[in-house]
């Protein structure tokens, strides 16, 4: 007994376009996770607004599904609107004048932790190494829109540089200058922290 194939993503968008809403919810069973760890980043670990944001881009993915062209794969396609969203979601933030720190959150207590507080630190390299990881995510938060999400989907992500200059809408060396100067930003977070 062989096995059936699954079924192509592009396939899955042209039965969506045709009304089959089946095909459309195993699109956001393959995609949710990379839609939301994106959003969820790009918005400093915000877990309600990443939500909020991944739900939009896959009801406008829906209500697009008829404009969408098989030429284009369906990942960079779908990235695009993670991208259009999320920084419409930033400006909408800002012109509220939501003053945000991006901070970061423990998982088990659901509290946020102040990193440059001096009573969490801790002789372990376990804290140690959660600590850095604080100071990194806040200064990813802290990086340029486009820079951010460049990083974003190179390394968390793992898209390739074509990909995402579809996605941002620019040049493969854009997108290498953009992802160069946001890890160097990042290498001169970490000396300065080394520093103290």
């Amino acid at each position: 007994m062989t096995e059936a194939l699954p079924t192509s993503d592009a396939e899955l968008m042209s039965r969506t376009a045709a009304g089959d809403e089946s095909a459309f919810e195993q699109l956001v069973d393959r995609y949710q996770g990379i839609v939301y760890g994106t959003c969820y980043r790009m918005l400093g670990s915000y877990h309600a607004e990443a939500q909020d944001v991944a739900q939009m881009v896959f009801v406008r993915a829906y209500k697009a599904a008829g404009n969408y062209k098989p030429t284009a794969q369906y990942k960079t396609w779908l990235m695009t609107i993670v991208r259009n969203c999320v920084f419409t979601h930033l400006k909408k933030m800002k012109r509220m004048h939501e003053k945000r720190v991006n901070p970061v959150v423990d998982e088990e207590t659901n509290q946020e932790v102040d990193y440059l507080d001096d009573s969490v630190t801790s002789a372990t390299e376990n804290m140690e190494q959660k600590e850095l990881m604080g100071v990194l995510q806040r200064a990813i938060g802290e990086l340029p829109e486009q820079q951010r999400m460049a990083l974003i989907l190179r390394q968390y992500e793992q898209m390739d540089y074509e990909q995402i200059a579809k996605t941002l809408k620019t040049t493969v060396s854009s997108v290498k200058s953009l992802i160069f100067r946001a890890r160097d930003t990042l290498r001169e977070t970490v000396k300065e922290y080394q520093k103290n």
